[in-house]
């Protein structure tokens, strides 16, 4: 990652933590960390006042199998509880799991239950601290995500530091290309919540259709425009 890419991150981190949102990291610089937030301030689609919505629960490769993921999670739990939250929610994939999107499986063995399914295959789980709390679920621009608009549209955020630099790489070879690309660069929390995917920190759509949350190189981008090099 760039200093570049690591400095949009931590802007956009300063500016979240006066709305409570909460970033633990290991020791292991950079390979551990979980980041939540309350879910009304959530950059994300869905009706979830009352909860912690989980941003990003991330354990690297070489990480992994080590209870780290147990031990963060165990953090955002306790803290559910001590300030009096109904629970904690999150994405995933249905099914399986996705770049970019919480384990499913990891989910379901920590007793987490789906709330909502969007049209995508991705779910909205949800893990209750207080007895009886509503589920959260998500927004029917969410639920239903689909755009009129042809050609290529990306929507996303500084959340992920990675968007930094292949989104304008993207940008650069579609207009190589003659491929029609159009960006919205997601600013705020209120056009967050409205963005129609359940997705906000990357949500590529082709000709009305949400395609993927998976950040594209400018390679995997051309594939799924049809452009072989």
């Amino acid at each position: 990652m760039s200093g570049k890419q690591s400095l949009a991150k931590k802007e956009w981190l300063k500016q979240r933590f006066a709305e409570g949102l909460v970033f633990y990291r290991s020791v292991e610089r950079g390979k551990c960390f979980i980041e939540y937030i309350p879910a009304e301030n959530a950059w994300v689609p869905i009706e979830a006042d009352g909860w912690f919505y989980i941003n990003c629960l991330w354990v690297s490769g070489s990480m992994n199998g080590h209870g780290y993921s147990n031990d963060l999670l165990e953090e955002c739990i306790r803290d559910a509880k001590m300030q009096g939250r109904k629970g904690i929610c999150i994405l995933c994939a249905e099914g399986r799991k996705r770049e970019f999107l919480a384990d499913p499986k990891f989910l379901n063995h920590k007793g987490f239950k789906v709330a909502d399914i969007s049209d995508c295959g991705i779910n909205l789980m949800y893990l209750p601290v207080e007895k009886d709390a509503q589920p959260p679920k998500f927004r029917e621009c969410a639920k239903h995500p689909t755009i009129e608009k042809t050609g290529f549209v990306l929507y996303y955020t500084d959340q992920c530091p990675y968007t930094y630099y292949w989104v304008s790489r993207v940008q650069q070879v579609a207009k190589e290309h003659g491929i029609m690309f159009k960006v919205i660069h997601i600013m705020d929390k209120e056009s967050a919540q409205n963005v129609p995917a359940p997705v906000t920190t990357y949500a590529l759509f082709q000709n009305g259709k949400f395609l993927t949350q998976s950040i594209q190189s400018d390679k995997k981008f051309l594939a799924l425009a049809g452009i072989l090099e």
